[in-house]
């Protein structure tokens, strides 16, 4: 196990040297990979808490749902090819800069850091919960008595000291990061396992610690009478305070925009329809990646899911080969994506406080260092991944996808061509009242659900 993991460190170092490589070839990136490379960015941790999003939806309403923001998603990255074609600017903070000035850029640059801040949460809380399962599973340790290498919090600080930090202080390493290609097969990797699994675990399932008392008896889904146990039927709708964040993670695992731009400046040949096609093709690849993970995690275990797929496993048999190959292959994927994500983040923020400054490695090693501090204390004292998704979801999310894309295009596209009345700018203004619409109804319903002390944002599992 631990070769496999030094060949998947091994192969993470060839995608980041090929990266930097071609980024020095603008304009020549052929079709099928900038639809790969779309898909690796709109590709994340999102995927970990679709089946709970299913779970308190119902099917036909998360199908509905993720339809609905799969095909929002295209629209407004029309939005922004035809906005950046009319200026021919492929940066998302310098589109807002000419649509609204400096407010316009420092809007989009503090959404892009928000939202980058939100996945880098969420991949180093995948490392504090799965990283002591995957110690505990190859220790073999059945009751942690706790051990500080079984500890998430200590584990999350040597990560990010050991792995993560030196990544983060190299002075180039590429706009989207290459190696979300290994990435995305991990993802499909887990994917399969998802699968796999839903045809191999008993429903209702037991806990591993009354399985082993109960000397591994299967449990079956019917009764002797041969009837369906209720819990293990599906639900088609399903309302409940939970619900809430349904939205917002949804929109937090479809967020690509800030690299649409980057990519349409690598690819061969560009022209807008072009570049459309690669987005709709990406979408669509991810878009059935999400529903059949989240159905068949759902299936796997209904009412039972957790916020985060993968740790809802452990519940069942904590040693389990796959699972824990799965768990290791994500746990790379994840804290090697981690410097990737930090790069534009301290880009952004470097545009924001020093615009015209020179490149100083003072200042580069500082934002790396604080923003590593502020992502590790987020992580440790923020009790559950879910108040992550929702909160940036809630926000930056629909600032990213609906609201920037439309009242950029409003500002950008000249009246000579598009009237302020007419049908496109009335849609673009329809799309970001949706955007509103969405952040003020997933904001106060997430706040009601924390107020209200019965939410399981705001409890551990």
């Amino acid at each position: 196990m631990f070769c496999t993991l030094c060949m998947y460190f091994e192969i993470t170092c060839l995608f980041l040297l090929s990266g930097l490589h071609r980024l020095q070839f603008e304009g020549k990136t052929s079709f099928g990979m900038s639809v790969f490379n779309l898909g690796n960015a709109i590709m994340g941790s999102g995927i970990l808490g679709l089946a709970y999003a299913m779970a308190n939806t119902g099917v036909v309403l998360f199908l509905i749902l993720l339809t609905v923001v799969a095909v929002l998603s295209s629209y407004s990255i029309h939005l922004l090819l035809k906005s950046s074609g009319i200026v021919g600017i492929r940066a998302y903070e310098q589109l807002g800069y000419r649509a609204f000035g400096t407010p316009g850029k420092m809007a989009a640059g503090i959404a892009i850091t928000l939202q980058n801040i939100g996945a880098m949460s969420s991949y180093l809380y995948i490392v504090k919960y799965e990283f002591p399962l995957v110690i505990q599973a190859f220790l073999k340790v059945d009751k942690p008595a706790g051990e500080w290498y079984l500890n998430g919090n200590y584990l999350v600080i040597i990560v990010s000291i050991a792995v993560i930090l030196p990544l983060a202080l190299m002075k180039q390493l590429g706009y989207l990061g290459y190696t979300s290609g290994f990435s995305l097969s991990c993802m499909v990797f887990f994917l399969i396992a998802v699968i796999y699994k839903k045809f191999n675990v008993p429903c209702p399932f037991v806990d591993f610690a009354l399985n082993a008392t109960a000397g591994g008896l299967n449990v079956s889904a019917t009764d002797p009478g041969g009837e369906d146990d209720p819990a293990c039927i599906p639900k088609m709708a399903n309302l409940n305070t939970q619900t809430a964040y349904t939205i917002p993670i949804l929109a937090f695992a479809f967020v690509c925009h800030p690299e649409v731009l980057p990519i349409y400046t690598e690819l061969r040949n560009p022209n807008k329809k072009k570049m459309q096609h690669v987005a709709n093709i990406s979408i669509a690849v991810m878009y059935i990646m999400y529903f059949l993970a989240a159905l068949f995690g759902y299936l796997t275990f209904y009412g039972e899911v957790e916020a985060e797929l993968l740790h809802t496993y452990s519940r069942i048999d904590p040693y389990d080969t796959l699972i824990l190959c799965v768990r290791v292959a994500v746990l790379t994927a994840v804290t090697l994506t981690v410097p990737i994500v930090l790069f534009p983040v301290r880009r952004a923020i470097q545009q924001m406080m020093f615009p015209n400054k020179t490149f100083y490695w003072p200042r580069h090693i500082a934002i790396a260092f604080v923003l590593l501090t502020f992502i590790n204390l987020l992580v440790i004292f923020a009790p559950n991944i879910l108040g992550i998704f929702g909160v940036i979801g809630a926000t930056s999310a629909p600032c990213l996808i609906f609201i920037f894309p439309a009242v950029f295009y409003i500002r950008i596209v000249p009246k000579e061509e598009e009237p302020l009345l007419s049908v496109p700018k009335f849609l673009a203004a329809c799309f970001a009242g949706i955007g509103f619409l969405f952040m003020i109804m997933s904001l106060s319903f997430i706040i009601i659900d924390w107020t209200s002390g019965t939410n399981q944002a705001s409890s551990g599992h």
